[in-house]
């Protein structure tokens, strides 16, 4: 494959977690095409990430959703994408429509899962692997079936000093004493409130931090996590608060990646954050409840840390958007174990993933 086609573009998945957990797969396909040009299609809520991965070399945000009835999208995105010139397009999402645009698009080669009734788009189609496995390799093992041989399952964002001394700057201006450390909070997550871990146990770990370690907590999310950090920011008492900065709704992905960078620590429920701290090398502490780790966990940068916290119950990983019975998952994840196991990432002491 290495001469046969000099540009090659990837359409990058839909979602921010799933864009990160394929990034190894994309440097896969880096590393076996050195000199064609690589072109990635995002969407638009996804597509900055990757001004964060210099080995990509061109990038064509997408307006498409997908939806027949927004024809003028469609044809919008047609043409950016036949305009590209690509001889080759990489699907890894599994969809038929997504299969449908490159094939409007005129790109003569597209390849990806047989899946979701789009072989016939196809002009290579790969079986889905049989059972589970981490998301990661998942995209790993469609681009090694095609012929791309796999490099660690790492996922690499590169954030420029530029960006980090923007976030600085941003947080200095929402009230931050630039000489106490940060640490991130992710508390919110788009899959239901199911990931959330309590926002009175998060409230607990702030308190903790900014009292015991003169620590400034920031937390991040869309405007959809703004109720969960109203409930968390109700929960904390006047001398805490101050050190507390609420800048959900408030971040672009260069500004979330710039902040992590600019963090000692991340405390993330499974989510887009979470991905974007991994990938960013922020030491992490990843509180899972309703879905399953091994399929999803945060893939870290080489020599970096982070740790999956879980309670064993009967019940999960169950996958629901909301707990049907008493939250039990998250509930018994203490604030205690939370504030422990960030003590040790933050000293530096090498833990081995906590998946009990």
């Amino acid at each position: 494959m290495n001469d046969r086609f000099s540009d090659v573009l990837v359409l990058a998945p839909n979602w921010l977690g799933d864009v990160l957990m394929a990034l190894p797969a994309i440097a896969d396909v880096r590393r076996q095409c050195p000199s064609a040009q690589l072109t990635v299609a995002a969407r638009r809520s996804v597509a900055e990430v990757f001004r964060l991965v210099p080995a990509v070399d061109r990038l064509v945000t997408l307006e498409w959703s997908g939806h027949w009835w927004r024809r003028s999208a469609l044809e919008g995105d047609v043409g950016r994408l036949r305009d590209t010139g690509a001889e080759l397009a990489i699907l890894l999402p599994n969809s038929f429509a997504s299969a449908w645009l490159m094939r409007k698009a005129a790109i003569g080669e597209r390849w990806g899962y047989a899946s979701d009734l789009r072989r016939a788009l196809l002009t290579r189609a790969v079986p889905r692997p049989a059972g589970s496995m981490h998301q990661g390799a998942y995209y790993q093992y469609l681009t090694r079936e095609l012929g791309i041989d796999s490099g660690p399952l790492e996922p690499v964002l590169t954030v420029p000093d530029a960006v980090v001394d923007a976030a600085r700057r941003f947080l200095v201006e929402r009230g931050w004493q630039g000489a106490r450390p940060l640490v991130v909070f992710a508390p919110g997550a788009a899959y239901g409130t199911a990931k959330r871990w309590l926002p009175a146990s998060v409230a607990r770990v702030a308190a903790s931090l900014v009292r015991e370690q003169g620590r400034t907590c920031v937390l991040v999310g869309s405007r959809a996590d703004r109720e969960t950090t109203m409930e968390i920011r109700a929960g904390l008492a006047a001398d805490v608060a101050v050190h507390v900065l609420d800048v959900t709704g408030e971040t672009t992905l260069d500004r979330l990646a710039g902040i992590m960078a600019a963090a000692s620590a991340c405390v993330s429920n499974d989510s887009g954050a979470m991905h974007v701290a991994a990938a960013v090398g922020t030491p992490l502490v990843a509180v899972f409840g309703p879905t399953n780790e091994y399929e999803t966990a945060p893939l870290t940068r080489e020599g970096r840390r982070a740790v999956v916290l879980t309670h064993p119950v009967w019940c999960r990983p169950c996958m629901l958007r909301e707990c049907p019975i008493d939250h039990r998952c998250m509930k018994r994840i203490t604030p205690e174990r939370v504030l422990a196991t960030l003590d040790s990432l933050v000293r530096g002491v090498r833990l081995q993933p906590d998946l009990s």
